[in-house]
């Protein structure tokens, strides 16, 4: 994908998307093919993933567009980024990463391990890797600048960080989010078993659903037919990649050194997963066009 061409200030570059400044104080959102793993940015990228996170994304607005509004404007973009850009609104975004859990398994697992709890919450014993929880809990975590690690906090961090009214608000949406995306996805044969989600403010206060929502790269997605807690966990989401590199890339995650490339059976497995889970979501299969020359 080449952004040069769009001649538009660039406002922000992570590790999957650029905000482009666009008049009247709105921004282009662009999603890349790109793929992030452990604070690193993988080589080399999953075709067709940006249209996949873009569409997906859209899809699921709409689906929760009675629980929150979100920061969408337009799908009308330049020709180069068609189909994996939105135009939307400028935010102030908050500085938390809100996390939903109806699942035991990641960081929560194994924090669970060492103390029976997740960001403070308590968890009964003898949950297992792939656990469901009691009920869905709000899990958050820091924003870490690039390439640093967002850290798991307690509620109270949050509200000590956007103030308790804010924090709340945050806390019953995300757990809403989670309700209403869980049912749909349990219909479809798939477990939702934690989302990441980001809010941004308006200037008259209003909390936003910005970035993107319950794709691959901020859900974990597993295959509800075979679902075996404490055991098969299988998955429509970058999980493939971080298993890959942790138990058969040979890379040490600890070392400071970036993971090697992914092999192209690799890159091919991780991009039919995202286009799987798009389609069993969505109930059609992703419209792929050919990019730009």
């Amino acid at each position: 994908m080449d952004t040069s061409s769009l001649g538009l200030p660039l406002v922000h570059a992570g590790k999957v998307r650029e905000l482009y400044a666009l008049e009247d104080d709105r921004l282009l959102m662009v999603a890349s093919d790109r793929i992030s793993a452990f604070d690193f940015v993988l080589e080399p990228a999953v075709p067709d993933k940006g249209r996949v996170l873009t569409q997906l994304s859209l899809w699921w607005f709409a689906q929760l567009g009675d629980l929150v509004p979100d920061h969408v404007l337009s799908t009308e973009v330049p020709v180069e980024v068609a189909g994996r850009a939105v135009v939307c609104e400028r935010l102030t975004m908050l500085p938390v990463e809100c996390v939903a859990r109806g699942y035991l398994t990641g960081s929560g697992w194994l924090e669970y391990q060492e103390s029976r709890t997740v960001c403070g919450v308590p968890l009964p014993e003898g949950l297992v890797d792939g656990s469901r929880l009691p009920e869905p809990i709000f899990t958050p975590a820091t924003k870490a600048e690039l390439g640093e690690h967002d850290e798991n906090v307690d509620f109270a961090t949050v509200a000590a960080t956007v103030g308790e009214e804010t924090a709340a608000t945050l806390r019953d949406l995300t757990l809403a989010v989670y309700a209403r995306a869980e049912g749909v996805a349990r219909e479809r044969g798939i477990i939702l078993a934690d989302t990441k989600l980001e809010f941004g403010q308006r200037r008259d206060g209003t909390i936003v659903l910005a970035d993107e929502v319950l794709t691959p790269d901020s859900s974990r997605f597993w295959e509800a037919a075979t679902w075996e807690p404490g055991g098969r966990l299988d998955s429509f989401d970058k999980q493939y990649v971080r298993n890959w590199l942790l138990r058969e890339s040979g890379w040490d995650r600890h070392s400071g050194q970036a993971p090697p490339p992914l092999p192209p059976e690799v890159v091919a497995a991780t991009r039919q997963r995202y286009l799987d889970a798009y389609e069993r979501l969505t109930g059609a299969p992703l419209v792929l066009e050919a990019e730009p020359g």
